[in-house]
């Protein structure tokens, strides 16, 4: 089988080994999901080839409360060093997460199904700059959503790198989601999603 792979700004492609998320890195996200306030982020997996271009998607299987999730993400290089950073969306299947959070069970069939990991073209790290105060958008069918900053995150990038490699050795290759803020709500079959951050070249997507 061919290796995902996702576009770098500028020229050439950025193979994909593994992807890592970050969930509940947001305080204000935690929130929304009624999480108590000084909750720990989490971190949960989805499969390489689940990376997603954006574009055309089919609605997926088996859910009626599919919600989007804005993303920054990170793309790792040699040493556990940030090769870039894109725009990506989280697409998650909130009524079977719902399920899986009762049952005290893992999240996999909300977050791990095909073409969930939408992502934008890698920009290389000295092609963007600082980051660390970034506003992050999503809109849909042009009615602004989620409106946040990238200081916002409870674990940064460092220390998500930091945390996660104390659980598994990290790769050139490897990508991170890193958490989304608040505003986070359904999509349906006709809707196009816009998501972009500061410095970083968007993602569109739609619903088909």
């Amino acid at each position: 089988m061919k290796q995902p792979a996702v576009p770098v700004t500028g020229d050439g492609l950025f193979p994909v080994r593994r992807i890592f998320c970050v969930g509940k890195n947001y305080a204000d996200h935690q929130a929304e999901m009624g999480d108590a306030k000084g909750t720990p982020p989490v971190f949960f997996t989805k499969p390489a080839d689940a990376v997603c271009p954006g574009g055309d998607i089919p609605f997926p299987l088996a859910t009626e409360n599919l919600h989007y999730e804005a993303e920054l993400v990170v793309a790792l290089g040699e040493d556990r060093s940030v090769y870039g950073y894109a725009v990506g969306c989280d697409l998650t299947r909130r009524d079977l997460q719902a399920v899986a959070k009762k049952a005290g069970a893992p999240w996999d069939t909300a977050k791990a199904f095909d073409n969930s990991a939408v992502i934008g073209s890698v920009t290389p790290v000295a092609a963007c700059g600082n980051l660390n105060e970034a506003a992050i958008r999503l809109s849909v069918n042009g009615e602004a959503r989620q409106d946040g900053s990238l200081s916002q995150m409870i674990w940064s990038v460092a220390e998500i790198i930091d945390k996660l490699s104390g659980y598994f050795d990290l790769k050139p290759g490897d990508l991170i989601y890193t958490g989304t803020p608040a505003g986070v709500g359904p999509i349906g079959v006709g809707d196009e999603v816009s998501i972009s951050i500061d410095g970083l070249e968007p993602v569109t997507l739609r619903m088909v």
